[in-house]
């Protein structure tokens, strides 16, 4: 009450987490100067917030996509700032949704002045969704498979994905459900680390991710022209994998992920993929703050000794797309991306790659903070993943259009 500022949030103040909105206030002084603070809390009660300084027009307006920042959280023109510029007050948090049932709620408040925020003038909230209308959230237990199921509203037939998370297992829901809030018919499914699955396990077997295309292809949504797979990180050369040794998929992300199977053997039917040799001895610790530097524990991938490890890519009829982070300090997924992308080039296959300079390990959905160090579940250690803070949210940007355009292109 008796606030002077009036907020818009538009097309709405209520939308998908991956939506970009415009954030207008209204109704300040001309030339005022002012603070804007976006608040964040998630499930586990932990603050995320960023803030920057504007000052507004000579109407007493402010607009995000036209009005700079003059300091706080980020500098210039960015629309989206005040989200991708979440900071936890606790060091080393990561920003995921666990319930993607509900949505993260943002408060946007505007401040009078660039100093103590002691006045408020405005208020508003952003309510940001991870599954759209009409979405439907599935769990599945069936045979051996734990994954959840979302099927977008409608009879279809929509493309079929499997979505695969990294090496810190569990079951991640929120990428999957914002894929089928965008029409696909998306499977997320955990592989380590979740239930009845060990944190991890001896060995991977080929035939549990044969069980899950099996499940996606029987669903009387699902197109039967073939299934997409996408992987981020361990997920990334599991989606290569799979596309290389299991009929039915026509199209594989790999998102900073590697060519060859990565520290866990790959059981297939009459062979197995061994582990691509690694020393641990090469771990980097750095004394101060206990963070634990990875990139340098793999063997060189280009010595003949390691082949047998790789993923043969080449034999696939699939499509591929390959997504890194050229500031990837978990390891070397540039490398590693270029190698299995020059071996399908000289197979005359076709492969689409795209690397980003400033941008870590963890390119998630877009306007999710960048995470430049968080606990790893699997090693509890603390782990440096990298990336710029603007960059790597263009890249994010960037990346989840790409990886949409490529499969509604495949499927």
């Amino acid at each position: 009450a008796g606030m002077a500022a009036r907020f818009s949030v538009l097309p709405s103040r209520r939308c998908l987490f991956d939506d970009p909105v415009q954030i207008r206030v209204a109704g300040l002084q001309p030339w005022q100067a002012v603070t804007l603070r976006a608040s964040l809390v998630d499930e586990s009660g932990e603050l995320f917030q960023a803030h920057a300084l504007y000052r507004a027009g000579s109407s007493g307006e402010l607009d995000l996509s036209r009005s700079p920042a003059l300091g706080g959280s980020y500098l210039g023109v960015e629309p989206m700032g005040l989200l991708w510029a979440l900071q936890s007050k606790t060091p080393y948090k990561r920003l995921a949704k666990r319930n993607v049932l509900t949505p993260f709620c943002v408060d946007l408040e505007v401040y009078e002045g660039h100093g103590d925020m002691s006045r408020l003038l405005g208020k508003c909230t952003n309510e940001r969704w991870f599954l759209g209308e009409g979405v439907k959230r599935i769990s599945v237990r069936e045979g051996r498979l734990r994954a959840t199921l979302f099927l977008p509203p409608g009879p279809g037939p929509f493309p079929g994905l499997i979505d695969l998370y990294g090496s810190g297992g569990g079951l991640i829901e929120y990428r999957a459900s914002l894929l089928a809030s965008r029409g696909f018919v998306t499977l997320a499914l955990a592989y380590m680390s979740f239930e009845d699955i060990p944190a991890v396990p001896e060995i991977l077997e080929l035939s549990y991710f044969e069980e899950a295309v099996n499940f996606l292809r029987k669903q009387k949504q699902v197109k039967d022209t073939g299934i997409g797979v996408l992987g981020l990180s361990k997920g990334g050369d599991l989606a290569l994998s799979m596309a290389t040794f299991l009929p039915g998929i026509k199209a594989a992300v790999s998102i900073s992920g590697s060519s060859f199977n990565s520290f866990i053997p790959l059981k297939g039917d009459g062979f197995t993929v061994p582990v691509h040799p690694y020393d641990l001895e090469r771990v980097k610790i750095s004394d101060e703050s206990g963070l634990v530097d990875f990139s340098d524990v793999l063997h060189d991938h280009t010595d003949p000794a390691t082949w047998d490890c790789r993923i043969p890519v080449e034999r696939s009829l699939a499509k591929f797309l390959f997504l890194c982070g050229l500031d990837d300090m978990n390891w070397k997924s540039d490398l590693y991306c270029r190698d299995a992308v020059q071996r399908l080039r000289q197979h005359g296959r076709e492969v689409e790659f795209y690397s980003y300079s400033g941008a870590g390990h963890l390119l998630e959905p877009p306007y999710l903070p960048l995470c430049k160090v968080s606990i790893h579940r699997m090693l509890g250690m603390l782990v440096h993943w990298g990336g710029q803070w603007r960059e790597h949210a263009k890249a994010q940007e960037d990346a989840w259009r790409r990886i949409q355009a490529f499969f509604w292109q495949h499927l």
